[in-house]
């Protein structure tokens, strides 16, 4: 069976990557100007030294022995170019984390806005691969290469204005080089760009497969789809390889071409000064400058040319992620209030996933304030997207939603890394310590939540203290009773906790949905009969409704798994 196909999230343009760089620096015009400002004087400053150096060999040339004056003004020289670059490099750095810091919020915004449906075609791993390797890729640019590439661009053009400023023969000279570097720079860059995008993509790729196999490492076991599952990481991880391997072979070639710039340079320098010297046209100091000039070029050019390398690879990843922050925001849904007394109203509701592949037909459900209903049905009813439906967490493709205040809790509860009472806060940013016991008393929580090393300020999540499933649940719990919703969706809130723990966690429901409306996705057919109502789907269709009793009574499809969930249990 070959793996579904994925629509990743779209990429920038080149230009709009370009135009999305300016927007960003834009406020900051001032510290940009200030930075790279002192970056020339530091640069400037520093280009003395050549030019002194030669003064020093035209001073032992001519047997004269006055060098304390050159030697202490490079001493100055050094002193100065060395604060300055210091203090410039600072300051491009401020500008470039400023930068960065902006488009991380930028994304980090925008992704949370993200129709529910757009994410999961594409696959959590494309999301995923860019707000980590993405964005670290851009940062380690924004670290390393823009200060280096702003220094080593200010002294390319500095050296060359020096360099004819000593004779613009020796300026002529080094132009050699020029053309050979010009063309590797755009041979380079003509097949950097679209390699180091397609290994941005290979890397989202790979990290969604990875993440597909090991998330569903027991369904896999339990059919036996091992080879399947490793071929198909196999192939992911190859593809990636061999992009990676490519772009080795594109850099080896790069720097084998910048040294034949660099000796071919180096050498129509050296044979100019030889003629000059020898004609009486140039000191052998002005020519030991002019040399030194263009040897100091190495450096910077090679650097500079280098960097296109970073800059690539951060311009790709760049790209990943103004795509995202320049999608358009969904329209606000029209908030519509339900009628009369209902708390929730469903009219004519319909919905697909893919077009043409609608998973609910025509639903029609209203929900009396402080009604407690239970959605039951077979795996693939409608079940979930219904209730997910009247969360907000997907748009209806057809009919009418209308709900007053909801809260969610699903099956799948993330615990986020930092201390237990500010993960509770999240649900009321304003709680106090003793609101939080009250929620966590509620659930049933308060106990082993005051028995964990530092209480409520024990750091739960990633790296920190591991809550079993039943503990998520219970918190998740506890944050909608801080929340205070006056809808609570309860999509299969028990079914990762186990039978103990499921005890626990209906104990816990009632008491978190008490003088609220909740509608229950039932994975236990418990919570469905002591709901005040229950409402069986069945093909994206609501085909019964009534209660636990009525429907028993009548026969048909909730009877019908009513004694199949009995027999499971006996």
């Amino acid at each position: 069976m070959s793996a579904p196909e994925r629509h990743l999230l779209p990429v920038a343009t080149p230009a709009r990557t370009r135009s999305a760089v300016r927007e960003l620096v834009r406020p900051h015009r001032r510290l940009a100007v200030y930075g790279f400002g002192v970056m020339v004087v530091a640069t400037a400053t520093g280009l003395a030294t050549q030019p002194l150096l030669g003064w020093v060999i035209d001073l032992v040339a001519a047997g004269e022995g006055a060098l304390l004056p050159p030697i202490a003004l490079l001493v100055v020289v050094a002193l100065a170019a060395g604060a300055l670059t210091a203090l410039g490099l600072a300051k491009v750095a401020q500008l470039g984390e400023t930068v960065l810091a902006e488009l991380r919020e930028h994304f980090v915004a925008r992704a949370l806005t993200l129709p529910l449906e757009q994410v999961e075609r594409a696959g959590s791993g494309d999301l995923t691969a860019r707000v980590t390797a993405d964005v670290s890729r851009v940062a380690d640019a924004v670290r390393s290469a823009l200060p280096e590439l702003a220094r080593s661009a200010l002294t390319i053009v500095l050296t060359l204005g020096a360099l004819a400023l000593v004779d613009w023969r020796f300026f002529v000279a080094a132009l050699i080089a020029v053309p050979v570097q010009v063309l590797t720079a755009r041979w380079y860059v003509r097949h950097a760009v679209p390699l180091y995008a397609a290994q941005r993509t290979a890397a989202g790729a790979q990290q969604q497969q990875l993440l597909e196999t090991i998330g569903g490492a027991p369904t896999v076991r339990a059919f036996l789809r091992h080879d399947e599952h490793l071929g198909r990481v196999e192939n992911r991880s190859l593809a990636a390889v061999e992009l990676t391997m490519r772009g080795l072979r594109l850099a080896m070639g790069f720097y084998s071409r910048l040294h034949i710039a660099e000796y071919a340079g180096l050498a129509a320098v050296l044979i100019t000064g030889f003629l000059l010297v020898r004609n009486g046209q140039a000191s052998i100091g002005e020519a030991t400058a002019a040399a030194l000039y263009f040897h100091s070029l190495f450096g910077p050019v090679n650097t500079a040319l280098a960097l296109l390398d970073d800059a690539q690879s951060a311009t790709a990843a760049l790209a990943r992620l103004v795509g995202v922050t320049d999608l358009p925001l969904p329209a606000p849904a029209a908030h519509v209030e339900p009628s009369g007394e209902a708390a929730v109203e469903v009219r004519g509701l319909g919905h697909a996933y893919v077009t043409g592949r609608p998973v609910l037909h025509d639903v029609d459900l209203v929900v009396a304030g402080g009604e407690r209903v239970a959605l039951v049905g077979a795996s693939g009813a409608g079940k979930t997207t219904l209730a997910k439906l009247i969360a907000g967490l997907h748009t209806p493709t057809g009919g009418k939603v209308a709900a007053r205040g909801v809260g969610m809790v699903t099956q799948e509860v993330h615990v986020f890394a930092g201390p237990l009472a500010e993960d509770l806060r999240l649900a009321g940013p304003d709680a106090t310590d003793d609101e939080l016991r009250r929620a966590l008393s509620l659930v049933g929580a308060l106990d082993w939540a005051q028995a964990l090393p530092d209480g409520l300020a024990t750091v739960v999540g990633e790296g920190g203290h591991r809550l079993t499933p039943a503990q998520r649940q219970q918190l998740a719990l506890a944050r909608l009773i801080l929340a205070d919703p006056e809808v609570a969706v309860l999509d299969e809130a028990t079914a990762e906790a186990g039978s103990a723990g499921a005890r626990v966690l209906e104990r816990a429901i009632d008491r978190a949905s008490d003088g609220r409306t909740t509608l229950v996705v039932a994975h236990r057919l418990t919570q469905a009969a002591s709901a005040d109502r229950i409402v069986v789907m069945d093909g994206g269709r609501v085909v019964e409704t009534g209660t636990h009793a009525e429907l028993l009574t009548a026969g048909g499809r909730y009877a019908a798994l009513w004694r199949a969930w009995s027999d499971g249990r006996s």
